[in-house]
């Protein structure tokens, strides 16, 4: 009696390890999905080090990205002013839950320096971080993110937002005031 009872505990055992076995691969499989799916594609960011835009940039995070060029007089300083305001809405805490993320679509004026000073001007400090690199690099991670206009000045003032590792995303028009991105990044951290 005993001897089937270890048996069936054994067979339990063996059921629960083989589907955190299966589990495991299969959060292993999206992470390689999310990865093949945003690229690794190398970019430089703000500081002029090179990085990974899936891996160091997007893997495991809460993000706001918005596509911007420095020597934009309209939009671009704009819509970096109201993320801003939501990262200030948001309050301490919660903002350091969200990485904001600015990808230069004008690579080849935009280098790290410009962004620096783009960056410090707009008041867009701490963890924000900056990107621009080899413009084909650059274009192939706007375009994977849906948001390539083959002319800078007609580019997207749209915002997006996920929650990379539940997968959630969405799209934040821009007339949406500063509180309104601030909640809708909210319900991606209890998302």
């Amino acid at each position: 009696m005993f001897a089937k009872k270890l048996r069936v505990v054994g067979l339990i055992a063996g059921m629960i390890l083989a589907m955190a076995a299966n589990a495991q691969q299969s959060s292993e499989e999206i992470e390689a999905a999310s990865r093949d799916y945003f690229t690794d594609t190398f970019l430089v960011n703000q500081d002029g080090e090179e990085v990974r835009f899936y891996s160091d940039v997007l893997k495991d995070q809460i993000v706001v990205i918005n596509f911007i060029f420095t020597h934009c007089q309209g939009a671009c300083p704009l819509i970096t002013q109201k993320l801003r305001m939501a990262r200030d809405e948001l309050g301490e805490e919660a903002g350091q839950m969200i990485r904001f993320v600015s990808i230069s679509i004008d690579p080849a004026r935009d280098t790290p320096a410009a962004l620096r000073e783009f960056a410090k001007k707009q008041q867009a400090d701490g963890d924000w971080v900056f990107l621009t690199g080899v413009p084909g690099n650059v274009d192939n991670v706007v375009k994977k993110l849906g948001q390539y206009f083959p002319d800078v000045e007609e580019h997207s003032t749209l915002l997006i937002a996920g929650n990379v590792k539940t997968r959630l995303w969405m799209k934040i028009p821009p007339q949406v005031p500063p509180a309104g991105v601030a909640e809708k990044l909210r319900e991606l951290i209890d998302g």
